[in-house]
């Protein structure tokens, strides 16, 4: 257990600043998208993908692992994807619409587990699930690929994976009477209990 000192010690760690900065350039990428900027876009997204894959592993790492981690980590995948879609509708509005019912599924799978936790705990969830991780891992390489002209079919995969994660991170909400974070999966809820991790 991590005492409130501790906690406060640990706060401002490299691996959060790191989750800051990913934060931030969802905010940038919707200026290079604003500015029609395609090639800048993808170079930025794939870096702040790239933050996201090592903000984790350097906090459990190096010990820097806190309680703001999995909230501000959990924004800036917010921002980094919200800022995704609204870009790849101005660069690239033929793909979009093409694609429409996929991306619509991906939207619906990142909001309404977010809205459910919101609606519920009147905060932010932050469980980062095996299922996440896993449509992430799917997701980034898909989407890079379908909106530099290749094939749709991974995107359309990734994105049923990412409606079966956002769907467990529902019932995870319903499930829990507080929240918690990093919940592996909704498996782990069985025979701890519902309380906060």
């Amino acid at each position: 257990m991590v005492s409130a000192r501790q906690i406060q010690k640990t706060a401002l760690t490299f691996p959060n600043l790191l989750s800051a900065l990913r934060l931030a350039l969802g905010v940038v990428l919707l200026g290079i998208a604003w500015w029609g900027n395609g090639r800048v876009f993808i170079g930025v997204l794939i870096f702040a993908f790239f933050l996201d894959l090592i903000d984790g592993p350097i906090a459990r790492r190096w010990g820097m692992v806190s309680v703001l981690g999995p909230k501000i980590d959990s924004y800036a995948d917010f921002s980094v994807y919200v800022s995704f879609f609204i870009g790849a509708w101005w660069l690239w509005p033929e793909i979009v619409q093409r694609e429409a019912v996929f991306i619509s599924l991906l939207g619906l799978s990142i909001v309404l587990p977010a809205l459910t936790g919101l609606i519920k705990f009147r905060k932010a969830t932050s469980y980062h699930t095996w299922l996440v991780k896993t449509a992430v891992v799917c997701m980034v390489p898909a989407s890079l690929l379908l909106f530099l002209g290749g094939p749709a079919w991974p995107f359309q995969v990734a994105a049923v994976i990412s409606a079966c994660a956002g769907l467990e991170e529902i019932v995870i909400s319903l499930l829990l009477d507080e929240p918690r974070s990093d919940v592996r999966s909704v498996f782990d809820l069985r025979g701890r209990g519902t309380g906060p991790g």
